[in-house]
């Protein structure tokens, strides 16, 4: 009769510690969907704002799944005696594998982090005219986790890490308002007159297609000029004019810019505007014939 009840109290605690592992299981299930529903909630908005495909986002949440997985086995491993000893030695065992795991793939993880920074704090969007650094220009054309796609002016992809991304810094044309004021340099002779290559400066400007006037109603009530050209700089050889010419977007600043530099140069060889450029003289040494003596 004892040994009976002793068996009914060993199968009761069995039946306990099958409902405990069970009820775990569950609780790990439910909460792993409760964190995966907002998470995609949250990188759906994230995703409408930086126009990118919400599946790029899929290796982050299957990874938190996963993360989820592992924490409700160490619980089950950790709360049943019989199996804390086996945890114990599993873990010590993943634990060294993580860890060479975790070094291998430590690039690999930055650019993901990065990217996931890139996706909260938005720096950048799908189809903004960006300058990373020094070397790269374009429009962005894809964000992924790892990494960033910008098609550059000559129309060729650069394939970015999300690493390097975050540790250059981001020139970002498109961001805020799109309008760029294009700064045309030029340099004319000390002769020359100022008033007439101001005048041709700005006449040239305002009737280019890709001028935007950027002028307040204050500004233009007040007939304030819509191209406004300012000597910035009076050189050794030459007085510098600034002019502030407004356009829609980077590509059409880029191009009235050079059309500027063209259209400007041929006005000002017709109206006699020089635009001084360097001059070196060169003086050849001409040696005398030696002279032989006869004895």
């Amino acid at each position: 009769m004892i040994e009976t009840f002793e068996a009914i109290l060993i199968n009761l605690g069995i039946g306990y510690k099958l409902l405990f592992i069970l009820i775990t299981i569950v609780l790990g299930f439910l909460i792993s969907k409760l964190i995966l529903f907002f998470m995609n909630r949250m990188l759906k908005k994230a995703s409408d704002k930086l126009n990118v495909d919400p599946t790029n986002y899929s290796f982050l949440k299957n990874a938190v799944s996963f993360l989820i997985f592992i924490v409700t086995v160490i619980i089950i491993f950790y709360s049943i005696p019989e199996l804390k000893s086996v945890g114990m030695s599993l873990m010590a065992s993943a634990g060294i594998f993580a860890a060479i795991l975790g070094f291998a793939s430590q690039q690999a993880f930055s650019n993901i982090i990065s990217g996931i920074f890139i996706v909260i704090f938005k720096p950048f969007r799908v189809g903004d005219f960006i300058k990373i650094g020094e070397l790269h220009l374009g429009t962005v054309e894809d964000i992924t986790l790892r990494h960033t796609v910008i098609n550059n002016p000559e129309n060729r992809r650069i394939i970015i890490p999300n690493s390097v991304i975050s540790s250059e810094t981001i020139l970002n044309s498109s961001i805020t308002d799109p309008k760029i004021c294009a700064f045309i340099e030029i340099g004319i002779s000390y002769h020359s007159n100022i008033d007439k290559a101001i005048e041709i400066i700005q006449n040239k400007a305002s009737h280019h297609p890709n001028f935007h006037d950027n002028r307040t109603d204050e500004e233009k009530s007040g007939n304030i000029d819509q191209v406004i050209v300012r000597v910035i700089n009076l050189g050794d050889s030459c007085i510098t004019l600034r002019a502030y010419v407004w356009a829609e977007n980077s590509s059409k600043a880029f191009e009235m810019k050079c059309d500027l530099f063209k259209s400007i140069k041929e006005q000002f060889d017709k109206d006699g505007i020089e635009i001084p450029f360097p001059h070196q003289t060169v003086y050849l040494r001409q040696e005398e014939p030696l002279k032989i003596t006869q004895i």
